[in-house]
């Protein structure tokens, strides 16, 4: 075996069914008293309600002001929110936005955080944040913005409609597939991410056939996980410059856009990361990773082409202008005129080559 280098994540992880329920308690392992809720408007009068019922007098405060891409200005404006609230900690459910933002509160006021997840982002598996600002999305890495809790309840994905499952699974799937080739990847984060892609894999068709199989739902709920960890443990490539690109610059949904990009920047990368993609494709049991990931999105009901989010095609040389001017690294060699071709394909949806 090959020398390598790799470090652990701290953090806790509880995953069960009905676990909301136990967030009073991680609130009080962590020694806080005042917990400052966070959510998107769509979980205001629903799960967020659940979650501050559990928490009682305990919670302090709620902001449902969650945002796609971690807008700045809402940061901003809900930080005010927390300080008047006097809170000792942060409790965020829903899905990347929500994460997104406890991330960058704790970023300013290092106050911990427990993530409730009701999607398979993964992002609460991660020191990552993503931010925007000016039209333009940056990522750094701090262990401030690593949650110090996740919980995971099985019961808060049986409402996720089919086909956000489905993107937010394609999601999932593209940290781990860029981990696998990643330029610090090492065997402890391969295995991980070639288990995370399995069980999305097998687990999102029989959630498109029955959107309450809990079992499903289970497997899925821990291929998030698992495939989100990965992009916590090592370094990002093209598929997520080119994500960040064109969602901060050009606002485009966020797990659409890695649903759509996903297959495309794996032929992109196929001859100069063989063996990392061969796992993938063994994972998705195809011949080709980046046919099956094109086939399983389109199979499922998942948008295949820029065009079909909102993308105009004049628009195709800019992004590959910002992607170029500052790229990630990548197995293979980033030059404008490939990655302009690459975007037309996707801009297109057509199936990609192998």
């Amino acid at each position: 075996m090959d020398a390598f280098e790799y470090t652990s994540l701290p953090g806790r992880v509880v995953f069960g069914f009905g676990t909301i329920a136990r967030v009073p308690d991680e609130v009080s392992a962590l020694g806080c008293r005042r917990a400052f809720v966070l959510s998107a408007p769509h979980h205001e009068n629903t799960a967020a309600m659940c979650l501050l019922e559990a928490l009682g007098d305990c919670a302090v405060g709620l902001s449902s002001e969650a945002t796609m891409h971690t807008p700045v200005e809402v940061t901003d404006r809900v930080l005010q929110q927390l300080t008047a609230a006097g809170a000792d900690c942060l409790v965020g459910l829903g899905g990347g936005s929500t994460t997104g933002l406890c991330k960058a509160l704790a970023l300013r006021t290092d106050l911990p955080q427990i993530i409730v997840p009701t999607t398979y982002a993964g992002s609460e598996a991660t020191p990552i944040l993503g931010q925007t600002e000016q039209g333009r999305k940056s990522t750094m890495r701090s262990p401030k913005v690593l949650p110090e809790v996740v919980v995971y309840d099985v019961e808060l994905t049986l409402g996720l409609p089919s086909y956000l499952s489905v993107v937010s699974g394609m999601n999932a799937i593209a940290h781990a597939v860029e981990a696998l080739y990643a330029e610090d990847a090492n065997p402890i984060t391969s295995a991980v991410a070639e288990q995370g892609i399995t069980a999305l894999g097998h687990a999102l068709p029989l959630i498109v056939a029955d959107t309450q199989d809990r079992a499903a739902r289970a497997d899925a709920l821990f291929g998030a996980w698992a495939c989100g960890n990965c992009l916590g443990t090592v370094g990002m490539s093209l598929h997520h410059k080119l994500c960040h690109t064109l969602g901060g610059s050009f606002n485009l949904p966020h797990a659409e856009t890695h649903t759509v990009i996903l297959p495309h920047v794996a032929a992109f990368n196929s001859a100069a990361a063989r063996e990392a993609l061969g796992r993938v494709a063994r994972a998705l049991g195809v011949d080709c990773a980046a046919q099956g990931l094109f086939d399983l999105g389109a199979s499922l009901g998942a948008p295949i082409s820029l065009e079909a989010l909102g993308m105009t095609e004049s628009d195709l040389d800019k992004a590959t202008d910002i992607t170029v001017s500052n790229p990630y690294w990548n197995p293979r060699r980033i030059e404008r005129e490939a990655i302009r071709a690459l975007l037309g394909d996707a801009y297109h949806g057509r199936r990609p080559s192998c």
